[in-house]
């Protein structure tokens, strides 16, 4: 009979590049609001990811009515992990009733350059030229 043996090597676990946007409730305080959004930002460093950039984009209309509700708290996080934090990430947001929707997505290379750019205010810089003539 053959006997595994574990290796003593450390395994090198790669993060790959990913981005969630979260619908919150609309009847959560602000208070409840960042308790909320503190959670999964600890939840993705506790698991070993590295968050990357934070969103908060507020109180927004819906394009139509998710649980009798049109309006929604819209969260972004880009972070990075591994595969199998997704699952995790993904079954806590099911299991929370202040979530009404969220969606998860694997960025890819351009993704990522578009996402640091944006951050970065390249886009949408003729926008502001253009308002900031028109004042003077």
């Amino acid at each position: 009979m053959a006997t595994k043996t574990k290796s003593t090597k450390k395994e090198s676990v790669v993060l790959k590049d990913y981005e969630s946007v979260i619908i919150f409730t609309p009847v959560l305080s602000e208070d409840q609001l960042k308790d909320v959004v503190s959670k999964y930002r600890n939840f993705i460093t506790e698991n070993g990811g590295e968050l990357v950039h934070e969103e908060n984009w507020g109180l927004t209309k819906l394009a139509y009515p998710i649980q009798k509700k049109s309006t929604g708290f819209y969260h972004l996080f880009e972070f990075r992990a591994a595969s199998e934090f997704i699952s995790k990430f993904e079954l806590a947001f099911r299991r929370d009733e202040r979530i009404m929707r969220y969606l998860t997505i694997s960025l890819d290379k351009h993704a990522l350059i578009y996402n640091t750019r944006k951050r970065n205010g390249e886009f949408n810089q003729g926008k502001k030229d253009q308002k900031q003539e028109g004042v003077k």
